[in-house]
């Protein structure tokens, strides 16, 4: 398991703050261990949007301002849940199909982070997602 309590030039708070590009959706995320495991998926909307995600527990993601400007997005099994600012279209976060008891998040909307300075990623296999394997996990 990767851990990183500093992103380039920014250190990850325990609280870190994060937002979505037009400012609309404000959230704070509990990360007492920094950003955990983030990763690329190579899904049907995960390899379209290209974001970098980590996760962490419902509990630990609190949606502070602009709660009011998310949209919610299903697909095929509509057990996942993506979420995005109406305003400027960015993901900021989605419950996750595989483990409904954490959300993934977008980690470029982390306040100060440049995903880029991450460098090489590994990628999930979300077109082969455990869930459609019938899995211990299947949903």
């Amino acid at each position: 398991m990767t851990s990183h309590k500093r992103i380039g030039d920014t250190p990850i708070k325990e609280r870190h703050g994060a937002s979505c590009h037009c400012g609309s959706v404000v959230m704070e995320l509990e990360l007492p261990d920094g950003v955990e495991n983030p990763r690329r998926c190579n899904c049907s909307i995960c390899s379209r949007r290209g974001a970098v995600t980590s996760s962490v527990p419902i509990d630990r993601l609190h949606i502070v301002r602009g709660g009011e400007f998310l949209t919610l997005y299903e697909f095929n099994s509509r057990v996942a849940k993506h979420y995005f600012c109406r305003v400027c279209g960015i993901y900021t976060h989605h419950r996750r199909r595989s483990d409904p008891s954490v959300f993934g998040y977008n980690v470029a909307c982390l306040e100060g982070v440049d995903v880029f300075a991450l460098g090489e990623l590994p990628t999930s296999d979300g077109k082969n997602h455990i869930c459609d394997r019938g899995g211990p996990n299947a949903v």
